[in-house]
This record gives structure tokens, sequence and C-alpha cells, in this order.
């Protein structure tokens, strides 16, 4: 198959709507193999404007006097099983250096009149060759924050010479944020869905499911527009040029959340200690605004020297690597850290309808796994048999009651231990060994988890960035701190219960066990919340 690619933008290779279609013919060369593409950029060829002079329809017909690069064109044309059109909207149509390329195919066309099969206008000319079966896509990006009724003299035009509903068309708005590396989570996953539409294509067609994603926004018509007047930097009062570190706090504001308000203002000061500037970003109900003047009280502050915190924006390195690596420093309330992808994640009408559509489970819940453990301990102490019988019933109802919930090994792990000693319980009629080896088991399932994946983090991480959570020192390090922990912790219970029963001690090792554990808990709920925050301050050089 040969893919002929027209580069119809100004830009060259910078071009954004350049991207969008490399990403569909990466789509069909995933479904199709021996995919050939030839790529022409209109703004390197020397292909000048027609003259209309009709030399190519009566003194050499199909052959134009202008000497220039536009017979190369034609040429891969005629040998094109799909060409790919792709360009910026200028002025409401195609560029200009396109434009003459679109004239220039005079010479693929008799002179002849013949009755109109396109479904577009009056009159029409047979195509000199025979590429009747050749397929179409045009691509393209707008600066307008939808592609909705911008694109309509380009549509017509294309359906004057290819026919009414002889192409795709892939029209985006919003393009100039496909060279925002700060944006690139949402314009990468609207390649994905460009890349996909390609696939679909080889395979066929385009899915409904697929072009509704690529009509969907970028980013909703307010966030979108002042993420633009804020890339000019330039002040609206003034009319001066902006520092940069103001201009990437201004469009770090228009990123706010305010449908993630949750009753507190807050006011995030941005201190670039490199430059000297400090600003702050009030996040309210009705959105965000930018002070100069520092005449707000802060509640989180953030130290940071700016091309660092450029860094992060560009995605180049994660905010909570940078800030556990000790690159910045942050003051104040530090639930603010903990929740920005909830407050700075402006996401798409696309990111909501996968979420309000998702058949798929719930992350893991660590319920799962301790509703087991506690009613066996409790249950199986009282009595062990019928304690045992209770604890088998609920293992059996376990898929039904956490149902909605994703099961992870040590879910099953618990399953299965706790299935055993039960059974032993019964079968010996004593419960006080298997719940004392629940104890060390349950301790060492902790401790083993710590030489990969705390299993405290195994449960918690879906809440910080899933995988990526995995790679930030101020949520490992915690997390691996708690585990070791709850390990030891259980693995001691183990080894002073048989010595205190041993002792005649019955009763107090149940209080024990039951006590011990509460404070063990409201010291991780204490820990998880103070370790990060005394860290992000630059508590510990560790």
């Amino acid at each position: 198959m040969k893919v002929l690619l027209i580069n119809g933008s100004p830009r060259g290779k910078r071009s954004n709507s350049l991207k969008l279609a490399l990403s569909f013919i990466d789509g069909i060369k995933e479904k199709e193999e021996n995919v050939l593409v030839d790529e022409l950029d209109v703004s390197k060829m020397n292909i000048n404007p027609c003259k209309g002079c009709f030399s190519c329809w009566k003194a050499t017909p199909g052959v134009c006097h202008i000497k220039d690069d536009m017979p190369l064109v034609i040429e891969k044309e005629v040998e094109a099983d799909i060409m790919v059109w792709s360009f910026p909207l200028y002025y409401f149509n195609v560029p200009g250096i396109l434009k003459n390329l679109i004239d220039r195919q005079l010479p693929m066309y008799l002179p002849f009149m013949t009755e109109n099969k396109t479904g577009v206008g009056s009159g029409a000319h047979d195509l000199r060759y025979d590429i009747k079966g050749r397929k179409h896509v045009i691509i393209s990006t707008c600066g307008f924050y939808s592609a909705e009724r911008n694109y309509d003299s380009v549509t017509g035009m294309f359906e004057h010479f290819l026919g009414k509903g002889n192409f795709e068309q892939i029209f985006c708005g919003q393009g100039e944020l496909f060279n925002v590396k700060e944006l690139s989570d949402r314009t990468d996953e609207y390649l994905g869905f460009v890349k996909k539409a390609g696939s679909e294509y080889a395979l066929g067609g385009i899915s409904e499911e697929t072009m509704e994603n690529l009509n969907t926004l970028l980013y909703p018509k307010d966030v979108f527009e002042s993420m633009a007047d804020a890339s000019w930097g330039i002040n609206k009062t003034t009319g001066e040029k902006e520092p940069e570190d103001l201009i990437l706090t201004r469009q770090m504001a228009v990123l706010y959340n305010k449908d993630a308000y949750d009753g507190e203002d807050r006011v995030l000061e941005m201190n670039y200690n490199d430059t000297g500037n400090t600003y702050q970003i009030l996040l309210g109900e009705d959105g965000s605004e930018v002070y100069t003047d520092g005449i707000l009280t802060s509640t989180t502050r953030i130290d940071t020297p700016l091309e660092v915190w450029k860094r992060i924006s560009r995605r180049e390195i994660s905010a909570a690597e940078a800030l556990g690596n000790g690159m910045y420093t942050v003051y104040g309330d530090f639930s603010l850290m903990v929740n920005w992808n909830k407050f700075f994640g402006r996401g798409s009408a696309v990111e909501e309808k996968i979420v309000e559509n998702s058949t798929e489970l719930n992350n893991p819940n660590m319920k799962t796994m301790l509703i087991p453990w506690i009613v066996f301990w409790i249950a199986v102490s009282i009595d062990a048999k019928i304690g045992s019988l209770i604890t088998l019933v609920l293992l059996a109802m376990m898929p039904l009651i956490m149902g909605k919930f994703r099961f992870i090994i040590w879910d099953k792990l618990t399953f299965v231990a706790v299935a055993i000693l039960s059974v032993i319980a019964i079968l010996t009629g004593n419960g006080n060994t298997p719940t004392t080896v629940g104890y060390f088991v349950f301790g060492m399932f902790w401790l083993i988890s710590c030489f990969k994946e705390p299993l405290c983090a195994a449960y918690v991480k879906y809440d910080y960035g899933g995988e990526k959570a995995l790679k930030n020192p101020l949520f490992m390090k915690p997390n691996l701190i708690l585990a070791a922990c709850w390990g030891i912790l259980y693995v001691l219970i183990s080894f002073w219960t048989v010595l205190l029963r041993d002792a005649g001690f019955g009763t107090t090792v149940l209080i024990l066990n039951n006590i011990v554990p509460i404070f063990m808990g409201l010291f991780t709920v204490w820990f998880i919340k103070w370790y990060p925050a005394w860290k992000a301050r630059g508590g510990s050089k560790a």
C-alpha cells in the first residue's frame, strides 16, 4: 500500500496538523503490511500559482508549461492508494501554498464537459487517469476552541473535486496546544484516538465512538481561551511583556479545576527563588485569580527555581520525584500537593465520558484483605468451631460483599490462608494455635511485601497516580516504613501471644491484641500525613 502524505503547512515539520497525520498513518501501519509512505513538504517545494492559460488542456495535454515541482506531485498522486492531506486552517481555508498545489492539479483532468456525479456543483470534468479507487483523508487543526462551522469552505472545496462523501476528515480545534509540552497528557490522549482512527480506517472505516472522541474539545472553551490569552505573555491592561515566571504561573492558574472546590478557599504562593519573584494564585469557588502584589495570606507555599518548575510543567520530571529529591520545598497545607491532580487536572469531556461509561471493576480495596482476618481472629477466639464456620461462610461471600473491587495477590493469599487456618481450627477444636499462626502469617505478608511493593501501597497507589506512584519517593518511603512497622508488630504479636497464653494471661492477650493495632492505626494516619509534609519542607536529606 502506498500512502502519499501532503504536508500543506507553511511550518513544515513543526506543523501541529502533521502530528495528527503521522499518528493516523501509524495507525494504518499497525493493521496493514508493507505500507510505503511518501511525504511531500509543500513549504519546501517549488510550486507556482496556476496562470489559467489552459496549456495543459490544449497546447500540451496533461502537461503544464510551468517548470517546477508540480509534475512530481501529480506522478505521486497517480501512484498513491491513500492520500492524506495535512494542513492548518488559514482564513477559513487551506494555506496559500497548498491552494496553489490544488489549483495546479488541472492537468490531471480532461477539458471536456461531463455530467456532475459528485453531488456538488453543476459541472464536471473526467479524470485523465484511472485513479477512482484512491482514498483521501483530510486532517487539519485550527486555532479556534472548536472546529465546528469553521471548515465549511474547506469541506466544500474538497467535495467539489473529490466528490461528496468520498473522503474522511479529522478537524481539530485548539491546534496550538499540540505544541505545548505542559499539556501533553491531554494532547497525547487525542493523538492516541487519531492513531486508533487510522487503524480502524485500514480495516474498513472509523467507528462512531472514535469519531466522537475526535470531535470532543481538548479543553472546555473557557479554559482554552484563558490558556491562549496567557500564552501570549502580554499584560491585558498595560500591553507590556510579562516575566516568564508570571506567564508560567498564569498558565498554571488556568488549569485550576473549580469543580474540585470543597468549600475552602486556598492561596497557592509560588516563590521562584532564582528570579526573586513571588506570585499568589487564589483558588476559589468561581475559579482562580493570580495576584502579583502579595496581599493574600498563603495557605501553601512552593519555593522553587523557575527552571525546575518549567521542567515539571513540561512533564520532563515528575513533581513528586523532584520534591522527593529536594529540588523544591513546600510549606503550609500539604493537602494541596497530595490532591494536585484533583485541583489542577482540568480533564476533557472524553475522560469524563470514559469514567461514566466504564464497566471495569473498581480499584483494589484493603477491606477485602482485612475483613477476613479480623472476623477470623475475633470469631475463632470466642469459639473455635463456630467461629471458623462463620469465617468460612464470610470467605464464600466475599466475592459478593466486595465484588465491585478488583482482587489482588494479597486478597487471594488472605482467602487461602484464612480458609486453611479455619479448617485446622475446626478439625482440632482449638482456636489458639490457628489465630497465633494467623498473626504471624499476616505479619509476614507485610514484611515480604517490603522487598517489592509495600502491601499498603498496593491498595492506595491508585489515589496517587497508579503505577507512577511507585516511582515517587514521597509515596514509597512512608509506605515502606509503615509496611515494615505493621509486619514487625504482628510478628511480635504472634510471639507475645504464645508467651502470655502459656503464662495464663489469656484475657490480657485478647485485650492487648485488639488495642495495640488501634494505636498503630492512629500512628499510620498521623505518619502518612506528617512524613511527606516534613520531607517537602526539607526536613531530611535522606
